[in-house]
C-alpha cells in the first residue's frame, strides 16, 4: 500500500487551515491537520517542499518507521514548524490505515476504554452579567464542565472573551498583530473575585476551570493558586510561561490547585521534568503540535505512569480533522481526563464532513473506518488563504509582555 501522492491545501472556511491529503496507489485517501496559528504558510512549505516529495513511495503501512525517518532522519528537530508537519502525515497515516481495515481509529489503538468523552466549553463575557449569561447557555447544552473568562476591569483588551456572549473566541482575526494592553496587578486582584461570584451563582454543579495564558511569574501564579483554592477547580491553565520546568516547583511549593500545561509543547522532551516530578495534573498536548497520534500516545503513557491525566488542547485554531484524532485517542487511553471543544466558525462544516458527536457534555468519535472526516477539496477551494495573526501584548509601560 505505497502512498503515490501527498499534496497541501490551505483554505479558510471560517478561519485558516492546513490540510494534508495523502493518496495511495490502492485509491485510499488519509488527511491530516498542519495549521499552526498564525504562521500556517510556513508549515505548508515545509510540507509542500521538504516532506510531501519524500513520502511518494513509502508504504503507508509503516506509520512507526515513516514518523521516525520525518523526525530522526532530519538533523534539525522539534519545533512548533517541523512537529506540525510531522503531524498532519502521521495522522493521515491512521487515517489511511483505518479505512483499509474498515474500522475506526480507535480500535487500532486498542479499542474503546470509555463509552464516551467529557468536554469542556469556554465561557465568557464583558460583565460578570454576561458571564452568567454564557455559562447558563452552556449549561443549557448539556455541559458539564465550564472555562471561565471575564473582561478585567482596566484593561482594553481581554484573552478569552468572545466577541458577543457565548460566540465562540478567535484571536487571530487581523492582518497584521492588533497590540492589546496587559497588567498583572489588576489580573491578580479580578481573577478570584470573579471565579468567587461563579460559584455563588451556580455553586459546584459543574467542573470550572480558568485559563491564565501564561500571563504570570511562578510565584503571582503561586498566589493566584493559592487564592482560588476554596473554589476547587478542576484545573488552572498555564499558569506562568512554560519554558522552564523548574518554574512549577515554585508554584507546587505554595498551592495545592490542580495545574495543566502543554497546548504549546511540541515533544515529550518538553513534558519530562513535568511529569516525572510530578510538578503538573494534566497534560494538554494537541494532536497537531506535537507530531501526530504515534508521539501524543508516548506522552500520554509517561503521564500515566505518573498519575498525570489528560487534556487535550482543542480549539477552533486546529481544524475537525485534529479534533477527531484527539477523540479517537481520548477514547482509549487510560487516563483520559477531559477534552476542550468549541463548536467550529462557519463555514467549517462544508469543507470537513465529521462524524464525531456531542450529547449531553460529552463526545464521541464516531464508528466511521479511519478518523471519520470526510475532506471536500472542492470546497475548500471557494475558500482562499487569508492572513491572519494573533496579538502581542504590552504592558502599560509599553515593553512587551508574554501573549
Amino acid at each position: 500500500m505505497k502512498i503515490a501522492d501527498a499534496r497541501v491545501v490551505v483554505s479558510s472556511p471560517g478561519r485558516n487551515f492546513v490540510t494534508l491529503v495523502i493518496e495511495t496507489v490502492d485509491g485510499i485517501t488519509g488527511v491530516g491537520d498542519a495549521t499552526l496559528n498564525g504562521r500556517e504558510l510556513a508549515v505548508a512549505s515545509y510540507l509542500r517542499d521538504h516532506v510531501c516529495p519524500l513520502l511518494v513511495g513509502h508504504d503507508a503501512r509503516r506509520i512507526t518507521d515513516i514518523w521516525s525517518y520525518l523526525y530522526k532522519g532530519a538533523y534539525w528537530r522539534r519545533g512548533g514548524v517541523s512537529m506540525a508537519a510531522i503531524a498532519a502525515v502521521d495522522v493521515a497515516l491512521w487515517d489511511i490505515k483505518g479505512k483499509a481495515m474498515q474500522t475506526p481509529v480507535y480500535q487500532l489503538l486498542g479499542g474503546a476504554a470509555r463509552d464516551s468523552i467529557l468536554a469542556y466549553g469556554h465561557a465568557s463575557g464583558n460583565s460578570f452579567d454576561e458571564l452568567d449569561a454564557s455559562i447558563q447557555g452552556f449549561l443549557d447544552k448539556g455541559y458539564r464542565a465550564i472555562r471561565a473568562q471575564a473582561a478585567i476591569p482596566g484593561i482594553p483588551h481581554t484573552y478569552g472573551i468572545g466577541t458577543t456572549p457565548g460566540a465562540t473566541y478567535e484571536p487571530a482575526n487581523a492582518a497584521s498583530p492588533d497590540e492589546e494592553v496587559w497588567e498583572t496587578s489588576l489580573y491578580l486582584e479580578f481573577a478570584p473575585k470573579m471565579i468567587a461570584h461563579v460559584r455563588e451563582q451556580f455553586g459546584s454543579t459543574f467542573q470550572l476551570l480558568h485559563d491564565v495564558h501564561h500571563r504570570l511569574s511562578p510565584i503571582e501564579a503561586a498566589r493566584l493558586g493559592h487564592d482560588l483554592e476554596p473554589y476547587r477547580l478542576l484545573w488552572l491553565e498555564d499558569p506562568t510561561a512554560a519554558e522552564d520546568p523548574s518554574a512549577f516547583r515554585t508554584i507546587r511549593a505554595h498551592t495545592t490547585i490542580p495545574i495543566a500545561v502543554g497546548e504549546v509543547f511540541n515533544s515529550i522532551w518538553d513534558f519530562q521534568h513535568l511529569i516525572t516530578e510530578r510538578l503538573i495534573d494534566y497534560v494538554r498536548a494537541s494532536v497537531s503540535h506535537v507530531g501526530g497520534i504515534t508521539h501524543l500516545l508516548r506522552i500520554f503513557s509517561l503521564a500515566d505512569l505518573y498519575g498525570i491525566r489528560t487534556g487535550s488542547h482543542g480549539p477552533t485554531d486546529l481544524s475537525p480533522i485534529s479534533l477527531s484524532a484527539a477523540l479517537h485517542v481520548d477514547l482509549t487511553v487510560p487516563n483520559f481526563g477531559i477534552q476542550e471543544y468549541m463548536p467550529f466558525l462557519s463555514p467549517a462544516e462544508e469543507v470537513f464532513h465529521t462524524s464525531y458527536t456531542f450529547a449531553n457534555g460529552y463526545l464521541h468519535p464516531g464508528d466511521e473506518p479511519g478518523l471519520g472526516v470526510l475532506f471536500d477539496e472542492q470546497a475548500a477551494a471557494k475558500h482562499p488563504y487569508t492572513p491572519r495573526y494573533l496579538p502581542v501584548n504590552r504592558r502599560v509601560d509599553g515593553s512587551i509582555h508574554d501573549w
